[in-house]
């Protein structure tokens, strides 16, 4: 049991830890959406621009955010490819710890299963001492009378001394013959 709630704190944190980069995947797609978006529009302003100087500078800011850009996305890329291996990594490892968990529980349906025939064996095997033990007692009770009977039968004749103390049985069967 300690070993499967080991087993799902692991799992939940591997799902945590999941979820978390899942938003962070999210983000990353977002910002990238953003700049774009913020690539689209400065190449916009490039073909708005009418004057030479001005389209000239503008160029040249735009070429250098659009490289500036370029490298954001780049990172982006790289950082979402990260991102989406660590995901598929984290996946892995919870389908581990998933089935983990459920040859856990099986061991653990098995032992219960072994735990009982061995309770009900020895039930019956304690049914079957108390049945054993009342017919010894009905037997040692039997034998007694017989006993008893076969002392009283040895000493009631004719030219037999009563015993005077417990009688054994050696000596009871010296009596006798």
């Amino acid at each position: 049991t300690g070993a499967i709630s080991s087993l799902q704190r692991q799992l939940e944190i591997q799902e945590s830890q999941l979820r978390r980069i899942k938003s962070e995947k999210e983000m990353l797609q977002k910002q990238l959406r953003e700049r774009q978006k913020q690539l689209e529009a400065m190449s916009t302003k490039f073909c708005s621009l009418r004057e030479e100087r001005k389209h000239e500078e503008m160029m040249v800011t735009m070429e250098k955010e659009n490289c500036s850009l370029r490298q954001v996305v780049a990172e982006q890329e790289s950082k979402l490819a990260e991102q989406n291996k660590l995901i598929s990594e984290l996946q892995e490892t919870v389908s581990q710890l998933q089935a983990e968990v459920l040859s856990s529980q099986h061991h653990i349906h098995q032992q219960q299963r072994i735990q009982e025939l061995f309770q009900s064996q020895a039930e019956a095997l304690r049914h079957k001492e108390l049945q054993t033990r009342v017919a010894l007692e009905r037997m040692t009770c039997r034998f007694e009378r017989y006993r008893s009977k076969i002392i009283q039968a040895t000493f009631s004749t004719a030219g037999s001394n009563p015993p005077q103390a417990e009688v054994t049985d050696e000596e009871l069967l010296e009596a006798m013959q």
